[in-house]
Parts: C-alpha cells; structure tokens; sequence
C-alpha cells in the first residue's frame, strides 16, 4: 500500500467525484480511478457507491476514511520533524522535571513561548534523575545534580525552600526563621522523592513532629487549615505567608540544573533553549544561578 493511494482516497472523499479530487490533485480522472481500484484491491473493501453522478462512503470507507487521515497525518509530522532534525532543530520538545517545577516554573515559560518555538511535551520526573528522566523520553530534564559525559548540564537558578504559615501566626512578620526553631513546630513535609523533602532532611534528619502531604499545594492548604508549618518550595498559596529558612551561613534552597544528552541530534538548540529557560527562572523569581 503506498501514501499516495491514500491521499487519492481522502481526496476523493472530500471532493465527492473522481473529477474533482483530480482536479485538486492535478492528475488525470482515469489514473486517479485506477489507482482508487487498486487500493481497493489491496483492502479487499468497497470504499465507495456509487449514488447518481456522486461517489458516497460505503460502511468500510467510513471506517477507514479518519484511520487515512491520521496516517497521512503522522506521515507529514514525521517527515517536518525531520527536517528539522536535519537543521540541528527541534519540532517538539519534551521537557522532564519534578511535579512543582512544572507547574511553577515549566507551565509559566512555556505561556510566554513564540509562535515559531517548538511545541513542548512534559513528563513528571519526581524521585527520578535527570539520567533516568531523559532515559524515559525527555530531550531535556530539571533536576538538583550536574551531569557527567555523555550529558551536559546548565545551572538555571537557585530558588528557597519555604517554611509557609498563616497570616496569623506569630511568626508572619519575620521574613525568616531558624532552622532550630522549626524543631520544636508541627511541620507539614513533602513525600522523600521530592527535592523539599531531601534538601530539608540533609539539614534536619531529626525531626519526628510532622504531617505527610501527597504535594506542596495540599501541604500549603493544611498550613492555611492551622495544622502546621508547611515547608515547600512551591510558589505561595492560600494567602499563606513565606518565610525563608536561615540554616546560619546560608538559606534552605534547591538548586535547579538543566540536563541533557550532547549526542542529540538537536543538542546545541536544546542548550540555547536550556539558556532562555534559566534566564526566565531567574528573572521570574530574582534569583542568583548558583
């Protein structure tokens, strides 16, 4: 079976007549039957009847008439993708990273994303390294971690982890609070496969008072339902109040890095494409890359 008979089949079916799809398709009206007949052939189906001068979908052309559609159509993708490959550029882009990143950070650069950039896929990649994210399918993965060869990594930015609390709570005013006084607080914590959730217990292996939460909104709404101190790095909700954790000579912060694999084919637009996403994240939230 060969594309082009499936392309005269949709024709023939958008124009309704063999002349017409010849018409369209700049082919002569006989050529075009024959070609129709030989892939009826090949199916073994009637594709269409014949209803006075006009050709009518039979049952089994309107089965197949959309499968038709979607091959071509897959066809076409492939063969643009392609061609873009073949320039070193992408036609899509699959952009992996932990669940918060992609909502915070991926979803809003992805908002402000021109009309000729490539169109962008996601996969959550919590508890996974970039390693094993860009394994999975990704063309480019967020992670904590530089790389090693074959992959090559970015620094993007270095973003706080919050302790949340209410606009009441008497430590709203602070701006920040010690890592010390947090041991003695009901903390609302995130799942270990997290970056919150790691970076916290590096510093602070200790702690025994704590609510599990399945992600850092739900943790946020149990701290705006006064049943903690929630510790996230997502972006604040609920009217809760962020206050950065002082662990002495610095702050409790994940650093994000963009990985990915140096033999793609499009390896130098997905580190200029690395480059803008970082240059987002640091503006977006005034932050320093490492």
């Amino acid at each position: 079976m060969e594309l082009r008979h499936l392309r005269y089949f949709v024709a023939i079916a958008e124009a309704g007549t063999v002349s017409g799809a010849a018409g369209r398709l700049h082919v002569t009206q006989p050529s075009l039957s024959r070609q129709l007949r030989q892939l009826e052939r090949e199916l073994g189906v009637d594709l269409f009847d014949l209803v006075g001068r006009r050709l009518s979908l039979s049952a089994a052309g309107r089965t197949l008439l959309p499968l038709a559609r979607d091959v071509l159509g897959r066809t076409d993708a492939l063969r643009v993708a392609a061609a873009f490959h073949a320039q070193g550029r992408l036609a899509r882009l699959t952009i992996g990273a932990p669940a918060v990143t992609l909502t915070d950070v991926v979803a809003p650069f992805i908002a402000g994303l021109a009309a000729d950039d490539p169109n962008i896929d996601v996969l959550g990649a919590d508890g996974l390294s970039p390693a094993e994210t860009l394994r999975l399918g990704a063309d480019l993965a967020i992670g904590m971690a530089h790389a090693t060869d074959p992959f090559r990594s970015l620094a993007l930015a270095v973003l706080p982890v919050w302790a949340y609390v209410p606009p009441s709570h008497r430590w709203a005013g602070r701006g920040s609070v010690a890592l010390a006084d947090l041991l003695v607080e009901p903390l609302i914590v995130l799942p270990p496969s997290t970056t919150a959730r790691q970076v916290l217990q590096l510093v602070m292996s200790d702690f025994s008072n704590f609510i599990e939460a399945a992600n850092g909104t739900v943790a946020q709404a149990l701290a705006a339902a006064g049943r903690g101190i929630a510790i996230a790095s997502d972006d604040p909700r609920f009217g809760l109040v962020p206050l950065a954790v002082d662990l002495g000579d610095r702050r409790l912060s994940i650093r994000l890095v963009a990985v990915w694999d140096s033999r793609h084919a499009a390896a130098g637009t997905i580190e200029q494409f690395a480059g803008r996403l970082g240059l987002f994240v640091r503006r977006r939230y005034d932050a320093p890359a490492s």
